[in-house]
């Protein structure tokens, strides 16, 4: 058998692959059969500029999924539901809303549609407005530090689960080996406000899982715990081949990481609502109280609470977006990802209440005693109200499960949001992402274990407190005035109208240009204006701990100025073309030798 290759056909396009005719001969008994074959060859997909295609998602669920398992995280669980029970219960939806529409929405739409149109991470996008690069890098900085504390929660998650795989759970009695003299049952405890009392799961978190009592303070560590240790590399190595492969590999695993919490939010529902006092819970989540409107510190906390639940700032929507396919509709993926976070927040609000209602009950206490929000919830309360049921070991596997993937989809999304920001930034770490992720995910199991050591709690609490607080607001302040104001909005909506046929309305741009840079800001004030220390309990940080946190959250926010500096000084010309170059995106630096800069023009700034 012979084959033939036929020379290829002249096309108008020199460029891009060709079809070649395939013709094989074959000769059977001196009569030969002849099949002609067209095969065109698999083509490099490239951008307009000529530049290999950037790698997309596999299915468009999977980025739905992801940004979804980002957005949705543990404090979807332990923190709405007691600002809203705290906070008028109903009527705390009223600031909430109108800060999500606000403020929240056209935020997770800028982000989105910035990285998908610039198809870069949080700091390569800035190619549209250089002298803003800075803030790429405080949102990749800022999510490295959340994720030297953030995998310790999933960690201590996965030492629960370990631990409930026993016939009685551990924090249900008081004559363990950690158990203090403190300890007391509900049953056996008259005051439950007793300061000097402990139920046991309170002890079993703080003494058992923290060994928090063989420390004196964040100057006293000790050494790392070696339960928790191996519960955080076992996290960091379900990270890491989570992320090594880039989204074909994250797009997949968020079907089970995206999707499982729903199913046990919805199970734990279930059989939250048949027990007893379950409904005096959900009555005392949803009761409207009016009046607490008038009190300014409810609509602070509900502005904070948008800022930090849809996941804005952290890089983590400009990554994810970045692979998207060019004309995707960001818009529409902007509503229902942020839509459906809000909503899971509501709907584990009745999941919660029915259980702290139940505890109300049981224990005949009032639903303020027993409700509280942050990890004292969920590695105290809830375990403690699971710990009284009927098969309470299958249900607190169940329960850890659920905090498991509520918590590693946020990790990944944390992650990716670093090593797609500097592998974008650095091209040659392209080749190298499986040994660049390993570098990451190693890097920040090293710090995290600052935090499993007999005193992680007080490195815990200060990471928690100064790493992605005032810090993050700064950063999403920087980003929509970069966006809105010197890049512009009216050249911003050209983008959109390119990727998805047409221009966002009025609202959005007025919204982008406007009301979200004065809310950023009023939020960056109030977040200066009532900072206070940090503190564990009756705990109180020395000096230096304060300062170092402070060192901290400064680090990220430098970032900002320093690269301006950097950027202005290392251009040619006089300042003003220096400052020309640094304003106008990198496309259009042929046009700054012409004299022409938007920027310089009063219609770049009136205009919406």
């Amino acid at each position: 058998m012979s084959s033939v290759v036929a020379p290829e056909k002249p096309t108008s396009n020199t460029m891009g692959p060709k079809e070649v005719e395939l013709i094989l001969v074959k000769e059977q008994n001196g009569v030969q059969f002849t099949s002609t074959t067209l095969v065109t060859p698999t083509p490099t997909q490239t951008n307009p500029s000529g530049e290999e295609e950037r790698e997309t998602w596999g299915k468009k669920i999977d980025f739905l999924l992801s940004v979804i398992g980002f957005a949705v995280d543990l404090a979807n669980v332990w923190r709405f539901p007691y600002l809203c029970y705290k906070n008028g219960g109903g009527a705390f939806l009223v600031p909430y809303l109108f800060f999500m529409v606000i403020a929240g929405m056209p935020l997770f739409y800028m982000e989105l549609a910035l990285g998908q149109y610039n198809r870069e991470g949080a700091a390569g996008v800035w190619k549209i407005c250089p002298i803003f690069k800075g803030v790429g890098f405080t949102v990749i900085l800022i999510s490295l530090y959340v994720g030297f504390y953030y995998n310790v929660i999933i960690s201590w998650a996965m030492f629960y689960l370990f631990s409930s795989f026993t016939g009685e759970l551990p924090w249900v009695h008081c004559n363990n080996t950690w158990n203090s003299p403190n300890c007391s049952d509900w049953a056996d405890n008259g005051s439950v406000s007793d300061i000097y009392k402990a139920t046991p799961a309170q002890e079993y978190f703080e003494r058992a899982v923290l060994h928090i009592q063989d420390s004196n303070g964040i100057d006293d560590l000790g050494r790392p715990r070696w339960q928790l240790t191996s519960c955080l590399a076992v996290v960091i190595v379900l990270l890491y081949f989570s992320l090594w492969k880039g989204v074909k590999t994250s797009g997949k695993v968020v079907w089970i990481t995206a999707t499982m919490p729903y199913v046990v939010l919805t199970v734990l529902l279930l059989r939250g609502v048949t027990l007893p006092g379950a409904i005096d819970g959900i009555k005392a989540y949803l009761s409207v109280d009016f009046l607490r409107l008038c009190d300014a510190k409810v609509w602070i906390e509900a502005a904070t609470q948008i800022c930090f639940s849809l996941g804005v700032g952290f890089g983590v929507l400009i990554a994810f977006s970045s692979y998207n396919k060019f004309s995707n509709n960001c818009y529409r993926d902007a509503i229902i990802t942020s839509s459906i976070n809000s909503l899971t927040s509501f709907f584990s609000g009745f999941v919660v209440f029915s259980f702290l209602g139940y505890m109300s009950q049981k224990h005949n206490v009032a639903l303020d005693k027993v409700a509280r929000d942050g990890a004292g919830l969920v590695f105290v309360i809830y375990p403690e109200a699971i710990a009284t049921l009927p098969g309470s070991s299958i249900w607190a596997v169940i329960f850890f499960i659920m905090l498991l993937t509520l918590g590693i989809d946020s990790a990944m999304g944390g992650m990716e949001s670093v090593i797609t920001g500097l592998i974008d930034e650095f091209k040659f770490l392209h080749k190298h992402r499986e040994l660049f992720t390993l570098f990451i995910v190693v890097a920040t199991f090293l710090i995290s274990l600052f935090c499993v050591t007999n005193g992680g709690m007080y490195v815990f609490t200060l990471l928690d407190h100064f790493a992605a607080g005032t810090s993050i607001l700064f950063g999403v302040l920087i980003e929509a005035i970069g966006i809105a104001w010197f890049y512009g909005v009216d050249r911003f909506s050209d983008d959109i109208e390119e990727m998805i046929g047409h221009r966002p309305g009025r609202y959005w741009r007025l919204c982008w240009k406007f009301v979200s840079p004065c809310f950023l800001l009023f939020m960056v004030v109030v977040s200066f204006a009532t900072f206070n220390p940090p503190n564990y309990g009756s705990y109180m940080f020395p000096a230096w701990a304060n300062m170092l946190g402070w060192c901290l959250a400064m680090s990220s926010m430098t970032m900002v100025p320093l690269y301006a500096i950097y950027k202005l000084c290392t251009l040619p010309g006089k300042f003003c073309d220096r400052l020309a170059y640094a304003i106008t995106p990198e496309t259009e630096h042929h046009l700054v030798d012409n004299g022409e800069v938007r920027q310089f023009t009063l219609h770049h700034w009136l205009v919406v």
